[in-house]
């Protein structure tokens, strides 16, 4: 075997090695920011900043809500530690159809994707009524963390 072919490796599949969140510190974090709170991606809906007190670091307290469960949660951190962000995607699909509870989606490039599921809130019973009677339904779809939920919708008549 020459040197060369030691080195011709064949990869199955290779990424740009996107990670599910970055670090940031938390006095940097804002609100209406998002942030990782007990291993769930949050938006941040309230954030205090404590003084330093006599032995320690400023404090910072974090509330936010959970962005696929609505949970509201809160975390405390000194504001020189780095906190994870979680990376959020939103993209808009039309929808196609609804099979078992699956939507079937179109994005802009014609590709379709039919693994998101029919939320079982009153956003998908609304997304339902809206198929039936109008002829263009956009949902948005809102990505973070390895997990996939439609957040909101719109009709459009044409």
């Amino acid at each position: 075997m020459s040197d060369d072919e030691q080195h011709n490796q064949q990869f199955e599949q290779a990424s740009a090695g996107a990670s599910l969140t970055f670090p940031m510190q938390c006095s940097a974090l804002r609100k209406n920011g998002h942030v990782v709170i007990k291993g769930r991606p949050c938006k941040i809906v309230e954030m205090s900043t404590s003084k330093t007190g006599k032995h320690g670091h400023a404090k910072v307290h974090l509330v936010g809500v959970d962005i696929f469960t609505d949970k509201k949660m809160e975390d405390i951190s000194p504001s020189t530690h780095n906190m994870d962000v979680p990376n959020v995607n939103r993209t808009e699909y039309q929808l196609l159809g609804v099979d078992d509870g699956f939507l079937n989606l179109m994005n802009a490039d014609g590709g379709t994707k039919d693994d998101v599921k029919l939320p079982d809130s009153k956003l998908g019973e609304e997304i339902l009524a809206g198929f039936e009677v109008a002829d263009t339904v956009m949902v948005t779809v809102t990505a973070a963390m390895g997990e996939e939920q439609v957040t909101s919708f719109k009709v459009s008549n044409q």
